[in-house]
């Protein structure tokens, strides 16, 4: 599927769920970077040059810009206050595990399993970056009636954000 993204433009319901996500008091980065070339990297200072409450999430770094990572969604203190920004690749491909000679991958659907766990826990409002969604995630905001709290299709928090801000 070939997505065309507008990374400066919303929609009023993208303004809407923008100004509900960014006026939460606590923000995690999922697929935040230690390499600052990358996007989760410069999200994750994004968030701390502007002094907000921010935790980057990542399944391996124990800290990243200077602050405590956690693994998993599932150790956010206060998910019920969080907004997610994602940044993850909708699926990445497994190896096989070294007993297995086949060079079948396996598909694993990150963006998915993290939606899926966040509304579990009552996560208020999504931001999914530019090219973190496929057709399963958006099959999943729609099934899940999370339209009105998910950013997607396009607009990027490092563009729109202070925009945003400036009028809360």
């Amino acid at each position: 599927m070939d997505h065309h993204y507008s990374f400066g433009a919303m929609t009023d319901a993208q303004r809407t769920i923008g100004n509900a996500f960014l006026a939460t008091p606590a923000f995690a980065v999922v697929g935040a970077s230690k390499d600052q070339t990358k996007v989760g990297n410069r999200i994750l200072r994004w968030y701390q040059n502007r002094e907000l409450n921010v935790i980057p999430v990542h399944p391996k770094e124990l800290e990243l810009e200077g602050i405590k990572a956690i693994t998993d969604i599932s150790e956010l203190s206060s998910p019920l206050t969080t907004a997610l920004s994602i940044i993850t690749p909708p699926k990445v491909r497994a190896p096989p595990p070294p007993e297995r000679r086949s060079p079948l991958y396996r598909t694993f659907q990150i963006t998915l399993a993290v939606l899926k766990k966040a509304k579990d826990l009552g996560v208020p409002s999504y931001w999914i970056q530019p090219g973190a969604e496929d057709e399963s995630v958006l099959e999943f905001i729609k099934e899940n009636d999370l339209t009105d709290r998910v950013i997607h299709g396009g607009p990027c928090i490092l563009v729109l954000g202070d925009g945003i801000r400036s009028h809360l």
